[in-house]
C-alpha cells in the first residue's frame, strides 16, 4: 500500500474540515424539526427511538420547509491486501488514493401533516459499467414516500395508533430498526473492494429495482406490523429504478407479478433503554433473465429474525443488533433448462433443483458524547454446495462450489461536527466464497481480500 490508513484519515480530516468549517446548518429533517441531528440519530443513519417515531410518522413532525433539500458527499481511500490476480493484473481499480466515491441530493421532508418522505438521487464516481470500465454514473437511490394517520388516547394524549402507507424501492428501506439490511451495518461500504458473491434477496439484491407499496400499523409504540407487495419498477413506477441497466441480460432482476413481504416487531422503551424483537420475510418470483419476462420463474423464500437493543444517555450510548436470514431457493425454471443443456439466457445455471443460503450479522457499537465511536461486527454466509452457481475460475468464484464467507468488521468513528463523520474501517475474512485458502482454484486465500477503508461522510 502506498499510504497507511492512519495517514489517509488525517489527510481526509484536514481536507474536509478545511472545506466545511462554515457548514454549521443542519440536514433537512433537523431544519424541519428544529432539533439537532442526535435527536434522531445515534450516528447517521442509525436511528434513536425519536428518529424511529419520526420516520413512522411519515417524516411529518415539525414545520414544512420552503426548500426541503439536503446534500451528502463521501470521499475516502481503500486498500485490498493483495490486489492482483494470478496473472498479475490489478483486480480493483483506484485504490491507495483519495477518491470522491459519491454524492447525493435529497428531496426530503413534510408535505402536509399526513404526507411526507424523501427521494435520493446519487452520483457514483466509481461505477463499473458493463464493459468493466470505471465511469461516473447517476441514478435513483433509496426512496421512501408515506401517507400516515394517528390516533391518541383521549385521557392522556399518548399515541395509541400510528398507521400509514409507504411507497419505496428497496426491501427494508422502510424499516425503522437498523438490524434489517437496507440501513444495517456497515452503513458505508468501501466502493473499491472485493466482496463475496452470494447474497439473499433481502440483503440488497433488489435495491433500486422494485416498487414496494405497503401498509403498516404501530400500536402503543409497542407492536408493529407491516405487509408490502413488490413488483418490478417499470411503467408508472419506472422512476424508482432510474439509472439501472434494464436492457442488458443479467443487468437487473425482474420480478413476476406481486411479491409479498411481511414484518412483525415487538418494541419496548423505558428510561434510557429500548429493545426490539422481530421477524420479517419475503417471497420472490424471479425471471432467470431480466430481458425474457415470458419464461417460467425461479422462487426465493426469505425468512428472518432480528433484534436490537439501545442504551442512550449523555455521554454514553450502546447499541446491539442482530439478524439472521434463511433463504430457500427453488430453481424450478433454471434447473430443468440447465439439465437439458439450454440455460435460460443469462440466468443462473444451478446444479441442484433447490438450495439454501443463510446470512447472520451481529454488531455492537459504543459512542462517547455522540462524537467518538467504535463498532465491532461479525458476519457469516453459509449455504448449499452448488458448483453450477459458485463456479471456480475467477476472483469471486468458488473452487468448492460453496458460498461460505465469514469475518468481522472493525470501525472507528469521529464526528467533529454533527453533520460530518470521519471513519476508519477494516474488514478481515476468515473464509471467502467457500474456503480459507485457494478458494478460487488459482491460489487466492480469504485473507488476500482483507480491506482497510478511510472515509469522510458529510451531510448538509
Amino acid at each position: 500500500m502506498s499510504r497507511s490508513p492512519l495517514c489517509m484519515l488525517v489527510w481526509v480530516c484536514v481536507a474536509i474540515l478545511g472545506w466545511s468549517t462554515s457548514a454549521r446548518a443542519l440536514p433537512a429533517y433537523a431544519r424541519q424539526t428544529g432539533q439537532a441531528c442526535v435527536a434522531c440519530h445515534v450516528s447517521f443513519p442509525e436511528l434513536t427511538p425519536y428518529g424511529r417515531l419520526f420516520k413512522l410518522s411519515g417524516y411529518t413532525i415539525g414545520r414544512r420547509q420552503a426548500v426541503p433539500l439536503a446534500f451528502m458527499a463521501q470521499a475516502g481511500d481503500s486498500g485490498v491486501r493483495h490486489n492482483r490476480d494470478d496473472q498479475g493484473n490489478e483486480i480493483v481499480p483506484k485504490t491507495d488514493s483519495l477518491q470522491l466515491s459519491g454524492a447525493s441530493l435529497f428531496l426530503a421532508g413534510k408535505v402536509t401533516d399526513n404526507i411526507g418522505g424523501w427521494v435520493q438521487w446519487t452520483y457514483d464516481n466509481l461505477y463499473v459499467n458493463a464493459d468493466g470500465k470505471t465511469v461516473g454514473h447517476s441514478g435513483i437511490d433509496n426512496t421512501d414516500l408515506r401517507v400516515v394517520g394517528r390516533k391518541v388516547n383521549a385521557e392522556d394524549t399518548a399515541l395509541r395508533w400510528l398507521y400509514g402507507l409507504t411507497l419505496h424501492n428497496n426491501p427494508t428501506v422502510q424499516d425503522v430498526w437498523n438490524s434489517t439490511p437496507a440501513f444495517g451495518f456497515p452503513f458505508t461500504l468501501p466502493p473499491n473492494a472485493i466482496g463475496p458473491a452470494a447474497a439473499t434477496m433481502l440483503d440488497g439484491t433488489l435495491a433500486q429495482q422494485v416498487a414496494g407499496l405497503g401498509g403498516y400499523v404501530f400500536w402503543n409504540r409497542m407492536l408493529y406490523a407491516e405487509v408490502t407487495g413488490y413488483r418490478t419498477a417499470d411503467g408508472f413506477f419506472a422512476p424508482l429504478r432510474a439509472g439501472q441497466d434494464v436492457h442488458t441480460p443479467g443487468g437487473v432482476n425482474r420480478l413476476s407479478g406481486i411479491n409479498s413481504y411481511w414484518r412483525l416487531a415487538w418494541n419496548r422503551e423505558w428510561e434510557a433503554h429500548s429493545l426490539m424483537l422481530g421477524a420479517y420475510g419475503l417471497r420472490v418470483k424471479l425471471y432467470p433473465d431480466n430481458t425474457m419476462p415470458y419464461t417460467p420463474t425461479d422462487r426465493y423464500t426469505d425468512t428472518a429474525i432480528d433484534a436490537q437493543y439501545q442504551y442512550i444517555t449523555d455521554p454514553h450510548t450502546f447499541t446491539l443488533q442482530a439478524t439472521r436470514i434463511h433463504e430457500r431457493q427453488d430453481y424450478r425454471a433454471s434447473f430443468p433448462a440447465t439439465a437439458a443443456g439450454e440455460p435460460i439466457g443469462a440466468g443462473p445455471t444451478p446444479a441442484n433443483p433447490r438450495d439454501t443460503l443463510n446470512t447472520t450479522k451481529l454488531k455492537a457499537s459504543y459512542y462517547y458524547q455522540r462524537r467518538y465511536g467504535a463498532t465491532l461486527a461479525w458476519f457469516s454466509t453459509t449455504g448449499s454446495t452448488d458448483a453450477g452457481l459458485h463456479a471456480p475460475g475467477s476472483v469471486d468464484g468458488s473452487a468448492s462450489g460453496r458460498p461460505d464467507t465469514r469475518g468481522y468488521v472493525l470501525e472507528l468513528d469521529y464526528l467533529p461536527i454533527q453533520n460530518l463523520r470521519l471513519m476508519l474501517q477494516y474488514y478481515d475474512y476468515a473464509r471467502f466464497n467457500g474456503g480459507r485458502s485457494n478458494y478460487d482454484g488459482a491460489g487466492r486465500s480469504a485473507k488476500d481480500n482483507n480491506t482497510w477503508f478511510v472515509n469522510a461522510w458529510f451531510v448538509y
